[in-house]
């Protein structure tokens, strides 16, 4: 029998009971990296290397820490010697993500109970092939068997959003998220060229730009935003001089790229305000670490760590000056480095209002937190700190079709939290308030909170 049954992770009789209040209940993805133009052509993946490790720097770190080649993780070798170098990996994965990850992936996808190594790599190798080569493994039908209403992809400001038009029919709603990072990162050298390619001449022109693209998403159907920010900066200098001396090739202080990025930010919540939508902060990821493996790969290949930045000051001045014009939208803010959990655990309660249950709210484990003790002891600062309760719960943060387990994964986790806190005699057993906590957790709180 496989280790993954019934009964995995959930440790006591509640958790159990709980959990069968959410098994059933459908996926709510607010934030993801699929790319829509497969969704819309439902892409039919090649082979299990295909749909497991393309483009999945999760796996390929722990692939590199085992000491495989580059050849056989990014490289031009054989699909099933990679797929192989993985399975390899798998058996000394023990105690990581990962390894939950993919059996759960393997089990409630293809069926397959065996544990994935290179002894039985050939057999799981042919088996996903197999039914990879059928239609219902495309990716549409992928997302329809995961029981996933709402998918929200993460998208440039400039994209057309042609493939998201396009599946308009779609069963499962796919929205836009509006994610304007490169117009808003001035410092960076991706600025220059960005702010050339949308074709705007001033930092008026890039408002206005900005405005319209946000008006552009909201007609799609979008709903929130997503800012992926190093830390949250505030500064009260000239934005206007701080463009125009980017644009002349100068270098900016950091008092005027933080002068620029807090005006920029504060036009965003504005237009958020007046949509009612969510605004996500996700703070402190320092990214591309090994200059020599970035100039040969790219961004986004697995060479991102946790930065440890003080992050409370600014990031308090910024929802400050925000709430003060009543200009600050619905808020997840999300932590790359659990030593802020109490930072943004507190911050939560300086905000709320507004009669939104969980206006500002603390986002799921992220990242590198996305795994049972993050999750744990992001969800326990959450309760000590908040209302868990209001809490809108998980989503798959990832690039693959088949990361929807990640959802069952986190529901097992929660159930399992709160019916030890029941167990232990901290809560009484009151099933019906019970059901509606964890159900919210696990859906209807995130259904509320986005309007879906």
């Amino acid at each position: 029998m496989s280790f993954i049954n019934d009964n995995f992770m959930l440790k006591n009789e509640t958790a159990k009971r709980l959990y069968e209040m959410v098994k059933d209940l459908p996926i709510i993805d607010y934030h993801c990296h699929l790319i829509p133009r497969q969704i819309a052509e439902n892409y039919k993946f090649r082979n299990a290397f295909d749909l497991f490790l393309s483009g999945d720097h999760y796996k390929w770190r722990q692939i590199r820490t085992n000491g495989v080649p580059e050849e056989l993780i990014t490289g031009e070798a054989d699909e099933y010697e990679k797929f192989k170098a993985f399975a390899e990996t798998m058996p000394m994965l023990i105690g990581n993500p990962l390894y939950h990850w993919t059996h759960l992936e393997l089990k409630r996808y293809f069926d397959i109970d065996e544990t994935l190594s290179g002894e039985t790599c050939e057999y799981i190798w042919n088996r996903c092939n197999e039914l990879l080569a059928k239609d219902e493994y495309r990716a549409q039908e992928l997302i329809k068997r995961s029981n996933v209403e709402v998918i929200c992809t993460t998208d440039d400001p400039a994209d057309s959003l042609e493939y998201h038009k396009a599946l308009q029919g779609f069963s499962t709603k796919i929205l836009p998220a509006f994610r304007p990072d490169k117009a808003v990162e001035i410092g960076k050298d991706t600025f220059i060229p960005y702010i050339e390619m949308i074709g705007v001449k001033s930092y008026d022109e890039l408002v206005a730009w900005i405005r319209s693209r946000i008006e552009f998403f909201d007609s799609y159907g979008c709903r929130l935003s997503d800012h992926a920010l190093e830390y949250v900066s505030f500064a009260t200098g000239d934005p206007k001089a701080a463009f125009d001396k980017r644009m002349a090739g100068e270098t900016l202080t950091k008092y005027e790229i933080d002068s620029f990025k807090t005006a920029i930010m504060t036009v965003c919540a504005e237009e958020y305000v007046a949509r009612n939508w969510a605004m996500q902060l996700h703070i402190g990821a320092l990214r591309n670490n090994n200059k020599r493996m970035f100039e040969k790969l790219g961004p986004d290949t697995g060479y991102d760590s946790s930065n440890d930045l003080c992050i409370a000051e600014d990031l308090a001045a910024f929802m400050n000056h925000l709430e003060y014009q009543n200009k600050l939208p619905k808020t997840i803010l999300y932590t790359l480095n659990p030593k802020d959990n109490y930072v943004i655990g507190t911050m939560l309660g300086c905000f709320q209002g507004g009669g939104i249950p969980g206006k500002i709210q603390f986002g799921s484990g992220w990242w590198f937190n996305d795994q049972r003790d993050g999750m744990l002891e992001q969800m326990k600062a959450l309760s000590n700190l908040g209302m868990i309760s209001r809490f809108v719960g998980m989503l798959t943060d990832s690039r693959s079709f088949v990361s929807y387990t990640r959802h069952e994964y986190f529901r097992r986790i929660m159930c399992n939290l709160i019916g030890t806190w029941v167990e232990e005699g901290e809560y009484p057993a009151d099933y019906a308030t019970l059901e509606k906590v964890v159900q919210g957790i696990a859906y209807y709180n995130a259904k509320n909170y986005f309007n879906f």
